[in-house]
């Protein structure tokens, strides 16, 4: 069990011991520490609050909600939602914030409180650190009867969020509607089972070429609800039994996606926000931005649609904000990770799903020959257990001299380039481990650059 206090948002496991776990006191006390953050910084009280489907979720909901109405703060809930549906309504509602109750791609006991700002963006890291500063103080007090907050259910942002993402003129409907897909989703027994069928009957598939699989909201996770291959092997059997054109997998609160061949193959995560990329910049030249973990596949359609390149550190709000500092007309993360600035700073199956499918339609090309326009980079991912009270930065300097006359970047961690190759070194802030992330054309080149960093750290232990 276990209780991760990051300056994004709060994450934990449901059930156990108050300060080990996301316990009912756990919530309120982080809920209140936000509230008051909120009033403090702007006095606005207003805070729209949406979940995805997990088993947890109206537990949650509830504590939450009841919490910021203590505060006086008037919440606006969306029920059954997506973390960026939540993150669009906030500013259309001109709320001071909002709570998105998802553990993303965590299991079914996980849950966690992520908050945003008035911007309807993940909050900073500063103002996440004043907000854990309140929770450790338990800084706050609540209003007396006659000042309590309001609540107002609202169910109308789902078709506010797909009219807004049909607005766009990056989406074609009318290609779309004229390739006549047929679709098969895995929304994983969350929200995206009801949200992203309605974004496709919207952008012009026909229902009856919708196929949904693990379609009841229950939060039982039929699989590991993380999009990868290992976790999509229904999809891609169900893909190839019906005849389909492509598969669709989110995860839980619907802001990662990734797709399936007609044969049944991954088009790979890594190469989602690339194929949009291509897209968008085809369309509207300019620069473009993903975490340093992600493939090089993104430099490459950037540098060929005339536009420039530039890696942030590993955390949508890192990118989010190296995308506002070059202003970048498409950006993201390798995990599946879209975000559009022209409709909000945020990472978004929903429109990721609009652009990848008016690109495809566009091509009039297959998912799989779609796949082949792009370069073949592997990525090794591993991740290597230390010791006890090492010094994880000595070793990070020490690695960098050795390898001195390579490219390095120190911005996330350590990242080093070797010609059209690179490793990543970076620490994790919720375990003893440093992961290493290895990229290259040939898989094998991948895995023994990482494997030869891994006996490098080894050695210097």
């Amino acid at each position: 069990m276990a209780l991760i206090k990051s300056i994004s948002g709060i994450r934990g496991t449901i059930g156990g011991k108050p300060g080990e776990t996301l316990s009912p006191l756990d919530i309120v006390k982080f809920t209140a520490a936000y509230g008051k953050w909120l009033i403090e910084k702007g006095g606005n009280k207003k805070v729209v609050v949406g979940r995805d489907g997990r088993i947890s979720g109206p537990l949650v909901e509830n504590i939450v909600v009841s919490t910021l109405n203590a505060l006086g703060i008037d919440v606006i809930n969306l029920g059954l939602s997506t973390t960026p549906t939540v993150e669009v309504a906030v500013p259309m509602e001109q709320a001071g914030g909002g709570i998105i109750l998802t553990a993303s791609h965590n299991p079914k006991e996980w849950n966690a409180l992520k908050l945003l700002n008035s911007r309807g963006e993940f909050i900073s890291g500063e103002d996440g650190k004043e907000v854990l500063e309140i929770a450790a103080a338990e800084d706050f007090s609540f209003v007396p009867v006659d000042k309590l907050g309001t609540v107002v259910t609202d169910d109308t942002y789902m078709d506010k969020h797909i009219e807004a993402i049909k607005a766009l003129s990056l989406v074609d409907t009318a290609a779309i509607a004229q390739r006549n897909f047929k679709i098969v989703v895995d929304p994983v027994n969350s929200t995206g089972a009801v949200f992203v069928p309605a974004l496709l009957k919207a952008i012009g598939v026909t229902p009856e070429n919708i196929i949904v699989i693990n379609s009841e909201i229950t939060g039982k996770f039929a699989h590991n609800p993380e999009p990868l291959p290992e976790n999509l092997a229904e999809l891609s059997a169900v893909v190839k039994k019906t005849g389909a054109d492509l598969g669709i997998a989110v995860d839980p609160d619907v802001d990662r996606l990734c797709f399936v061949c007609e044969d049944g193959s991954m088009f790979g995560e890594e190469y989602t926000l690339v194929a949009v990329a291509d897209y968008v910049l085809g369309k509207r030249p300019g620069n473009t931005v993903s975490n340093m973990s992600s493939t090089r596949a993104l430099k490459d359609v950037t540098l060929k649609n005339g536009g420039e390149y530039f890696p942030s550190a590993v955390g949508e709000v890192n990118v989010v904000n190296r995308m506002k500092e070059v202003n970048a007309v498409i950006g993201g993360e390798g995990n599946g990770g879209i975000i559009l600035p022209e409709l909000h700073y945020g990472r978004d199956a929903l429109v990721g799903i609009a652009l990848f499918l008016t690109h495809l339609a566009n091509t009039q090309k297959s998912i799989k020959q779609l796949r082949s326009l792009y370069p073949d980079y592997f990525i090794s991912k591993n991740k290597l257990e230390l010791e006890k009270g090492i010094d994880t930065g000595d070793i990070f300097e020490k690695i960098k001299n050795k390898y001195k006359s390579q490219p390095v970047n120190t911005e996330d961690g350590l990242k080093i380039e070797f010609d059209n190759d690179w490793v990543h070194l970076r620490t994790s802030n919720t375990e003893p481990i440093i992961r290493i992330y290895a990229e290259s054309n040939f898989e094998s080149t991948a895995n023994n650059i990482a494997m030869r960093l891994m006996m490098d750290i080894k050695e210097l232990q």
